[in-house]
């Protein structure tokens, strides 16, 4: 059969969290960055992320990554994330996926028990530690982008919901984070479509007030996701929380997040809640884990911030390739709403 595009895909989760892997079919991308990449394959190829995405292939809860020949010379791999509405520059679980699938498929050399590796992301160079027995990767650590406060309690007027308060934070992604009970909530399964519904209006309220910007890159710009979170709980000489990340166009990140705990890590630690060192363990909607801690703190242009370690797991679920048929009516896909 005759295909227009023929990708070949490892089909990855973390954590619960859908984040496949092209390892095959797009052999490189223009730019001199992983950022400028990101920029052409968004401005010029934005028809892959809907092919792999969007129904009839994809669906809306799923993430895909594509791994390509880093630009950092320092890095072992580049590669960039494709989500619902976007192309991320840097993603927790999209990283862990990716680790793994390389691992894994022998696309990069795994050394058992521990496996160094230095990733090229859209947002910065990421390290990389995959823990690894019998040819299984058993858990990957990412020392994440520098994650900082851009503002706390930024009051928003949301339509029929009032005045709402969160907190603006980079991660790898700029998030809005929110205290779920300041609107009723709870972060449970049962409250799923209202997290959903009222993180969507708070979202677009936050995108219509205030565009938060990266200092060091001003086409990284605008609140992207929103995090509702629920309080720290002491468990022995660590601390644990709930949270739940909506992602556009209206669903949960499964995961824990990765972006979100860098930038709900780098909350705690200005308001005096997470110390460095001290371990932190953030939960999903799905009770699924990562395993934090901020391992210092450093400066982003004239901004303090935190470097945070995050880990977790991920898992190979499928081996597919994506191929599309010249007449197929529906080359990039097609969303229903439901």
């Amino acid at each position: 059969m005759r295909s227009l595009q023929t990708l070949s895909i490892v089909g990855c989760h973390a954590e619960g969290e859908v984040g496949d892997v092209i390892i095959g079919g797009i052999v490189n991308v223009p730019g001199k960055t992983m950022y400028e990449k990101m920029v052409h394959m968004q401005t010029h190829k934005d028809h892959v992320r809907n092919l792999v995405l969007n129904e009839p292939r994809g669906r809306l809860a799923m993430n895909t990554n594509l791994v390509l020949p880093p630009c950092n010379p320092e890095a072992d791999v580049g590669f960039l994330i494709m989500e619902s509405e976007e192309w991320a520059p840097m993603s927790g679980s999209n990283t862990i996926c990716t680790t793994t699938v390389l691992l894994e498929t022998g696309m990069l050399e795994m050394k058992e028990p521990t496996t160094h590796l230095k990733l090229d992301t859209a947002a910065g160079l990421v390290g990389v530690q995959a823990e690894c027995e019998g040819g299984k990767c058993k858990s990957v650590t990412f020392d994440n982008v520098p994650a900082f406060v851009d503002k706390l309690d930024l009051q928003v007027d949301v339509p029929d919901l009032g005045t709402v308060t969160v907190d603006i934070a980079w991660g790898g992604m700029w998030l809005a984070i929110c205290d779920a009970a300041s609107v009723g909530l709870e972060v449970r399964k049962e409250h799923a479509k209202k997290l959903v519904d009222i993180g969507e209006r708070i979202k677009t309220a936050v995108q219509k007030l205030y565009t938060p910007t990266h200092p060091e890159n001003p086409g990284i710009r605008g609140v992207s996701t929103i995090s509702f979170t629920e309080p720290l709980i002491e468990e022995g000489d660590r601390k644990v929380a709930l949270n739940t990340v909506i992602v556009s166009p209206g669903r949960h990140d499964r995961s824990p997040c990765g972006t979100g705990t860098s930038a709900r890590m780098a909350v705690l630690h200005v308001r005096g809640l997470l110390s460095i060192g001290q371990t932190f363990v953030h939960r999903s909607l799905i009770g699924s884990e990562f395993q934090c801690s901020i391992t210092d703190t450093t400066r982003v242009g004239e901004r303090n911030a935190v470097l945070s370690r995050v880990k977790g797991r991920a898992w190979i679920t499928s081996h597919k390739q994506i191929v599309l048929d010249p007449e197929d009516p529906y080359p990039e896909g097609f969303r229903v709403g439901d």
